[in-house]
């Protein structure tokens, strides 16, 4: 009888029997971050342009260097894109006491420049940036390792976590940098109703955070919301910025007077390329460019909430819930100041207002936010292949 000989199965080189492999991250999201970034770019050189001009520079010199920011922040969002965000958990009580450093030498030593009056940016030789920026993301970390347990929020072991926010907001306080903390309290809130708190405690954090800050507002702020409601009591002083604005969006009208066409931007609107550059865009590119900027940041909300509710682990829900929150209440609050359907803050519109910092920042938040995008799958290979 003739014996039958057998090979062996062989393994192909390279192929793993069982791995776990990661999906691609939001498609969609990045659609609407790239085109936020675009036409940020294009704002901000048409709203500086003649501004450089006047100040004897190159009049793409501000454009220019937020393109430089740009692609800092695109390398910082890949980064992020592709390193595990659960391991953020572990760095985030040293990265919250580094921010906590940094913004006490910008308020107690010379390392801090004023600007308009507020003490927040830090210069180092011929870098100058916003360590406040950083606490966005210290604090949304910080509150992620607090809640993913349990939403009870006073226990021993969380006190850890709430003395270096307690610190952040003190010395954002100190600037003083009121928008900002108000940016915080409330994206802290939303986190904790994420995170299952119950209805009394969030009635009572939201009375307390009314209380605190009737008590702690400083006269000067108390008196933009008394302008807010007649800014024609006070036309060349603090009601001048809201006149110009509604100037800046009447001028727009339904189609707008078109790209680099806008006046109000030449010398009548402080502040057009960072806190009212949502009006530069409303006079330019009229209702319509109004309409895209406020879908694009309602489609990046979607899709962050979305990503959220996908995400299988209670602590990057939350981590996603919080910088979604951020992104979004900051954005509204910029183009309502704008609109003056609220009273004047000085907070930027993300992606969009000139600022490196900032930029910087929402594209790290936007890299953590993909990142929990990207599904793990387990790949099973057949292993019983013939050479």
């Amino acid at each position: 009888m003739s014996q039958q000989r057998y090979r062996q199965p062989q393994k192909r080189k390279g192929r793993i029997p069982n791995s776990t492999i990661l999906s691609e991250p939001d498609s969609a999201l990045i659609i609407i971050i790239s085109f936020l970034v675009v036409l940020g770019i294009m704002a901000i050189f048409s709203a500086t342009a003649q501004k450089a001009i006047d100040e004897s520079h190159n009049p793409a010199s501000y454009v220019l260097k937020q393109l430089l920011c740009l692609i800092i922040g695109v390398f910082v969002m890949k980064f992020f894109i592709k390193y595990d965000y659960k391991k953020l958990a572990n760095h985030a009580l040293n990265f919250s006491w580094l921010v906590a450093g940094l913004l006490a030498l910008v308020d107690y030593t010379p390392l801090g420049v004023m600007v308009n009056g507020a003490k927040r940016w830090m210069m180092l030789g011929p870098l100058q940036f916003q360590p406040s920026e950083l606490a966005k993301i210290a604090i949304i970390l910080l509150l992620g390792n607090a809640f993913y347990k349990n939403s009870e929020l006073f226990s021993g072991e969380k006190f850890k976590y709430y003395i270096p926010i307690l610190a952040m907001v003190f010395l954002i306080y100190e600037q003083p940098n009121l928008s900002m903390i108000i940016l915080l309290f409330v994206t802290g809130l939303i986190m904790y109703i994420s995170a299952g708190g119950p209805l009394k405690m969030i009635l009572g954090a939201g009375a307390a955070g009314a209380g605190i800050l009737s008590i702690f507002i400083k006269p000067y702020q108390l008196n933009r919301v008394k302008i807010w409601f007649n800014p024609e009591s006070d036309p060349l002083g603090q009601g001048y910025n809201v006149i110009q604005s509604k100037l800046a969006f009447a001028a727009g009208g339904f189609w707008g007077v078109g790209y680099g066409n806008s006046k109000q931007k030449l010398a009548w609107l402080p502040e057009g390329h960072t806190d009212f550059i949502f009006a530069v865009i409303g006079e330019e590119f009229g209702f319509i460019g109004c309409v895209l900027v406020i879908c694009l940041f309602f489609g990046l909300i979607h899709r962050g909430l979305i990503i959220s509710s996908r995400c299988p682990e209670i602590y990057g829900k939350l981590v996603a819930v919080g910088i979604t929150i951020m992104i979004g209440f900051q954005a509204g609050l910029n183009m309502s100041v704008a609109s003056s359907f609220l009273p004047a803050t000085g907070v930027p519109l993300p992606f969009i207002s000139y600022g490196g910092t900032s930029l910087i920042v929402n594209l790290a938040m936007m890299g953590i936010l993909l990142n929990i995008s990207r599904k793990r799958i387990r790949r099973i290979n057949n292993i019983d292949e013939q050479r």
